[in-house]
């Protein structure tokens, strides 16, 4: 097993990619084991995360290369102003991770957000690709946190 601390820079472009397939769950950790395509097995152990595309160990003339696999996303359209502001008010209300592209805003297909864009006639597109939110702000709903999200409130 190779053990891994950090991706390297530049990707060779010269060398034949192997692909280390990972879900954005596993590939937010900081450790965590992976096996190539050609069965090569790594362990990581970084100090921040890694992303898609990044090269992780060169050998020979083969460059072993993280790709994230794709998942299932909404595509929301976002508009002008006001509405555009709106739109980021009522996702972000959710505290779901997003991330911003020319097309619109991206967010995990999730029946929260589902039930929120067809309770309020927000239009968007369900596709499956490779989501890659902003690192800062939200948590998903999809896992353990560790912690509770009850909150008590005292009052004199």
């Amino acid at each position: 097993m190779h053990l891994i601390n950090q991706a390297l820079d530049p990707v060779p472009h010269h060398h034949d990619h192997i692909s280390i397939q990972v879900d954005r769950h596993k590939l937010a950790r900081k450790r965590w084991r992976g096996t190539a395509t050609d069965r090569t097995d790594f362990g990581f152990d970084v100090q921040e995360a890694l992303n898609h595309g990044d090269c992780v160990y060169v050998k020979n003339d083969v460059a072993y290369v993280i790709e994230q696999s794709p998942e299932p996303c909404f595509l929301i359209p976002i508009g002008e102003g006001k509405h555009a502001a709106w739109l980021g008010w009522m996702i972000g209300n959710l505290h779901f991770k997003a991330s911003f592209t020319e097309e619109g805003i991206l967010v995990q297909d999730d029946l929260a957000v589902e039930q929120m864009l067809e309770r309020e006639s927000i239009s968007f597109q369900r596709l499956t690709r490779i989501f890659q939110p902003s690192k800062s702000g939200g948590h998903s709903h999809d896992h353990d946190h560790g912690h509770s999200h009850s909150h008590e409130h005292h009052h004199p």
